[in-house]
């Protein structure tokens, strides 16, 4: 199974429509959004993807959850306050948006680690561990906008750029 790994929006809908065509395009089978999405109408952007979305709420979702969470269960997303943990293709994933939310989580149980907040692509691997966070893509680094897919069979990483 391929996933799409997506953080950092904050609310670049133009941004957002290419992320939904770049994800709808892959071939992915499920997308995890790694918070900070910021109002209503960047989910609204993402009810266009064909594949289910599952996410959690970062720091800058505070002000707006009640209306998020609402734009959430009117689009049959899943998203939770972090940790949010899956079990897909018998590989044990957890969920953050600030890395420092990993603190104290057993993370020995776990095959793949995801997390944004830092807006850095990160790719670290260890043990038949993968931390991967996409980067982001707000539109903040002009040029460095990026997306994430990971394979869960062998844990590969691909980044989209643009």
């Amino acid at each position: 199974m391929r996933i799409g790994v997506v953080s950092d929006t904050h609310n670049n809908l133009v941004n957002c429509r290419k992320i939904v065509a770049l994800f709808n395009a892959s071939g992915v089978e499920k997308v995890i959004h790694t918070g900070d999405i910021t109002q209503p109408k960047t989910l609204e952007i993402f009810s266009d993807l064909n594949v289910p979305l599952y996410g959690v709420y970062g720091n800058n979702d505070i002000g707006e959850l009640g209306v998020l969470k609402s734009s959430v269960k009117k689009h049959g997303f899943c998203f939770a306050e972090p940790p949010l943990e899956l079990n897909w293709s018998d590989t044990n994933i957890v969920v953050v948006h600030d890395p420092l939310e990993l603190n104290g989580i057993d993370l020995d149980q776990y095959q793949l680690i995801l997390h944004g907040h830092t807006h850095l692509e990160t790719i670290n691997r260890k043990d038949g561990q993968l931390v991967f966070n996409p980067g982001e893509c707000a539109g903040h680094m002009v040029g460095l906008n990026s997306i994430g897919i990971v394979g869960l069979q062998d844990l590969s990483t691909e980044i989209l750029r643009f």
